[in-house]
């Protein structure tokens, strides 16, 4: 099926990229206007991708006339001062100078619609004191006997003086599914479609909207799940999915990345004859005994020989050095079978310039291929960064899309989700396509985007879990001096941010593109960060090495010379993180009270994980509180909390507790005390 996909909101002078579906490059693809404001002048022209911008607030319907017949999509358009601030990065293109990962980071800080037709009117309306940004909204269902009931949870900037009731909701329904809107009903904030209306599948989508923008937009899925069930009166039939929901398995998985061709370190025997991908399976022992549950791999495709592996000369194709499809195949069963979880580091924005087809672009101005990628220049490639060996696929050409997508599906059968690379670099339509592709067949598949700064419209429909930059940032800022609070602050950015509640993160504190967090910030913050990330909310991710104080980023793995104790820490972390549900991505964070007694304050930081009691339960062990203290200095800190309960630390099982407070070498977790 040709359709562009669900319906979109934007904000007048914001550009929507139209791009039909499992393109056929053969093939003739037309778009229209077929509705707009009375206003509007905007039109769309005669390429199969093409950009439309919408110039009036209000309900625009593009057509998509394709092989497949005529398909329709819903625009809503909000004033242009409703637009989201800074949404999308921006990073140098050839000639500009390179923004390494810390500053980007460090940059961040159908008529059934709204109801109620005053988000229309608010161009003009008075900026509020006290500040605010961006509201945030989640979406539930509920079946009853007549009508499947949507409901709303709007949430206002956590800075401003909105409250939810300030804010207006737009509905939208998905212009692929077969619904007799004159049935729909909106009142009171919430949406009702009788189960009469819904011929096979209702999918609904909304945005809040307040006085400084909209949200991330939200959706419900709503399915007969028996085929053969009745279009009336059989609520059993009917079942409700949040498409845009990380997978149960991701929010809390413990993800270890390999750098693949330096992984098994020098001599190794099983590297040398069978491959790097025998040398990585004969390692699973030891890796999931780390407490590791999700194994990412650095790109395994043929490549230009670059260590790295992300310049793919075929997309189709293992990298020789690697080893064979067959031990590629062993190595994720072999995973698999330890109950891990393989993701497969898929490069979409970029081919090498070794690609033959980049090669015959340039060797022949007549090759078909030419129209393959972006130019700046005669035999001059667009890129990013100035990075030499790659250039831009050019995602307005057919081909191109068609050929990704080839390889999207190639590839996904065999592992459970795609670490996306430069993820900010692709089209919106792109990922989005990719992700109701691959999630049409397997609900549980992962998606996880590399994009610094994070993108919070990126939730909705394109990725599960994001790179937490603004947290890796942070962690980095505290382990050089910063006060050590600024990791609370960087996780509460994420609801300043637009994020909402249901987003899934990957907590980092060094990966392949960084130096080591222990070389730049030393091995007592190095353990404190470790502590941070299996204790805030987020998937924690160690990059190999990173466990036992590996220096180099991209070297060899000093498999002789681990440091053990530091590796026992990691061990320790990952199984207290499945024992106590309160550190769980689930579990609410909340700032509590202490004092440093002994060290230095700003080294220190304490906080408290909450999760909701039994009923009849008091007292935080009971619920599973968790209170955990990090201490980023060098030397211990005696620490006074009072949301404490004990002073046996649960990650050491060493009592902790002095007369003055708890004595906290890089990392205390203890239960806690909600009295």
């Amino acid at each position: 099926m040709h359709h562009p996909g669900p319906p979109r909101f934007v904000a007048v002078g914001d550009e929507v990229e139209l791009a039909p579906r499992d393109p056929d490059p053969a093939a003739t693809y037309a778009w229209t206007v077929a509705a707009a404001p009375a206003d509007s002048t905007a039109a769309l022209g005669d390429e199969p991708v093409e950009y439309f911008h919408p110039d009036e607030p209000g309900h625009y319907v593009v057509a998509l006339d394709a092989p497949d017949g005529r398909h329709e999509l819903t625009v809503r358009a909000f004033p242009g001062g409703l637009a989201p601030a800074s949404e999308a990065p921006s990073y140098p293109r050839s000639g500009a100078t390179e923004t390494t990962a810390d500053e980007a980071a460090a940059g961040a800080s159908g008529d059934a619609d709204d109801g109620s037709g005053r988000a229309d009117e608010r161009d003009d309306a008075p900026a509020d004191p006290d500040g605010g940004g961006r509201p945030r909204l989640t979406l539930s269902a509920t079946v009853t006997e007549e009508a499947v009931v949507v409901e709303v949870d709007p949430r206002p900037h956590p800075d401003g003086s909105e409250t939810a009731a300030d804010l207006d909701v737009a509905f939208l329904l998905d212009d692929r599914d077969d619904i007799d809107r004159e049935d729909v009903r909106i009142a009171g904030g919430e949406l009702a479609i009788p189960l009469a209306a819904i011929a096979d599948r209702a999918r609904v989508h909304a945005v809040a909207v307040g006085r400084h923008g909209y949200s991330v937009p939200d959706a419900v899925d709503i399915r007969r799940g028996d085929d053969d069930a009745p279009a009336s009166g059989d609520a059993d039939a009917v079942e409700i999915h949040r498409p845009y929901d990380p997978p149960a398995w991701a929010e809390d998985a413990v993800i270890y990345e390999v750098y693949v061709r330096t992984f098994p370190g020098q001599g190794d025997d099983a590297a040398a004859e069978g491959g790097v991908f025998d040398a990585i399976r004969e390692r699973l022992d030891y890796v999931e005994g780390l407490g590791v549950d999700t194994l990412w791999l650095t790109p395994v495709l043929a490549n230009d020989d670059a260590p790295h592996g992300y310049n793919v000369t075929d997309f189709f194709a293992l990298a020789a050095d690697l080893g064979t499809r067959e031990g590629y195949e062993r190595l994720v069963e072999a995973a698999h079978d330890r109950g891990m979880r393989v993701l497969f580091d898929l490069v979409c924005n970029h081919s090498a310039r070794a690609h033959p087809y980049y090669q015959a672009a340039v060797s022949d101005p007549g090759s078909e291929y030419r129209d393959w990628y972006e130019w700046r220049g005669p035999g001059d490639p667009e890129t990013y960064f100035d990075w030499e060996l790659i250039a831009n696929f050019d995602f307005s050409h057919l081909p191109v899309r068609r050929h990704l997508l080839d390889a999207v599906d190639e590839w996904a059968p065999l592992v459970d989700g795609f670490r996306c690379d430069m993820a900010w670099a692709v089209p919106d339509s792109f990922w989005r396509e990719v992700h109701d592709r691959l999630k049409a067949r397997d609900a549980d598949f992962l998606l996880l985007d590399e994009t610094i700064p994070y993108i919070p419209d990126y939730q909705a429909g394109l990725f599960d879990v994001h790179f937490d930059s603004t947290t890796y940032a942070a962690l980095r800022r505290v382990g050089n001096g910063e006060p050590a609070e600024a990791v609370l602050d960087a996780v509460e950015d994420r609801a300043r941010s637009g994020f909402p509640d249901h987003a899934g993160f990957m907590l980092y504190a060094e990966n392949h593109d960084e130096t080591r967090y222990l070389v730049e910030c030393g091995r007592p913050a190095a353990e404190a960060a470790l502590g941070a990330l299996f204790t805030l909310p987020g998937a924690p991710l160690v990059y190999a090495g990173q466990e036992f104080g590996q220096r180099g980023k991209r070297d060899d793995l000093a498999w002789a010379h681990a440091d053990e104790s530091l590796r026992e820490h990691v061990r320790r972390l990952a199984a207290l993180r499945r024992e106590r549900p309160a550190l769980s991505s689930a579990a609410a964070l909340d700032r509590v009270d202490y004092d440093v007694r002994e060290g230095w304050d700003d080294r220190v930081v304490a906080f408290r994980r909450r999760v909701d009691a039994p009923t009849g339960a008091a007292g935080g062990e009971q619920s599973g509180d968790t209170v955990v203290v990090l201490n980023f200095g060098a030397e211990p800190a005696t620490v006074a909390v009072d949301a404490a309960a004990g002073e046996t630390d649960l990650l050491t099982g060493d009592p902790v507790g002095t007369t003055e407070g708890l004595r906290v070498d890089s990392v205390a977790v203890l239960p806690a005390d909600r009295s």
